[in-house]
């Protein structure tokens, strides 16, 4: 099977697969968390993660269908000297996060507003502020090492290795990084975790101190936040439904 391709035959499940991932990038345009032609978004189709798919290169995120999706294989040596392949940074990030992390099912990388104006800054942490802040208390990894742009499995390897169980990661100088089950949580994750940036960065800019949380009252947010897991589904479920409202063919 060439692994830099467009599936030639596609199972149901497959093919929803697709039609997930193209929604989220539909969404993330919608929310204007994309950059250029940059970042990207890949989920995996095998039992071990390691064939997945992910966008091309160079292409905007409000055009993608769940037809022009690559199916990749992380442990293809080939896959970048291919008339087609992907985009440098996109495969050293993506390819290690598939390569060694199963459970990284579903992987965004991307630089929204807020969270990027976060990672910019000496301390990056995402401190419990209010509801949506302490979502993530003590379940990020931070990463202070951007040495550059990824163009080199060592620096894959690297984040894969500093993501170690959590599912999201601030890339200091850089953006953010989410790593989930399925394409629904990894966007619930990423939409929150804008949103917290968000209320975060504003209170900055107010000049004020913080009422940060104590430790106790953080935990227990974060904890019942693991209550609502389920919502995930239904919020990207809905979000799939404005989608189709407004323009359809991103399951094309």
């Amino acid at each position: 099977m060439t692994s830099v391709t467009k599936l030639k035959t596609k199972t149901s499940e497959e093919q929803q697969l697709r039609i997930d991932l193209a929604a989220a990038f539909r969404l993330a345009e919608h929310f204007n968390w994309h950059e250029g032609v940059a970042n990207h978004f890949s989920l995996a189709v095998s039992p071990d993660g390691k064939q997945f798919l992910m966008n091309p290169k160079w292409r905007h995120f409000s055009g993608i269908k769940a037809s022009d999706l690559l199916l990749l294989d992380a442990d293809d040596k080939e896959a970048m000297k291919r008339p087609d392949a992907p985009d440098e940074t996109a495969w050293c990030i993506h390819g290690r996060m598939h390569a060694l992390v199963p459970s990284a099912r579903c992987v965004l990388h991307v630089h929204p507003t807020y969270a990027t104006a976060l990672a910019g800054l000496a301390d990056p942490e995402v401190k419990p502020i209010d509801q949506n802040t302490a979502r993530f208390y003590n379940r990020i990894a931070y990463d202070l090492g951007y040495e550059g742009m990824a163009n080199s499995d060592a620096e894959g390897n690297r984040l894969a290795s500093l993501l170690g169980n959590n599912k999201t990661m601030m890339m200091g100088n850089h953006g953010v990084l989410i790593a989930a089950g399925s394409v629904a949580e990894a966007f619930d994750e990423l939409y929150y975790l804008e949103r917290a940036c968000q209320t975060l960065m504003i209170a900055y800019a107010s000049g004020q101190k913080l009422n940060v949380m104590n430790d106790k009252v953080a935990e227990q947010t974060a904890r019942d936040w693991d209550l609502y897991a389920d919502s995930a589904f239904a919020h990207f479920a809905e979000m799939k439904k404005i989608l189709d409202r407004k323009d359809p063919s991103y399951a094309d």
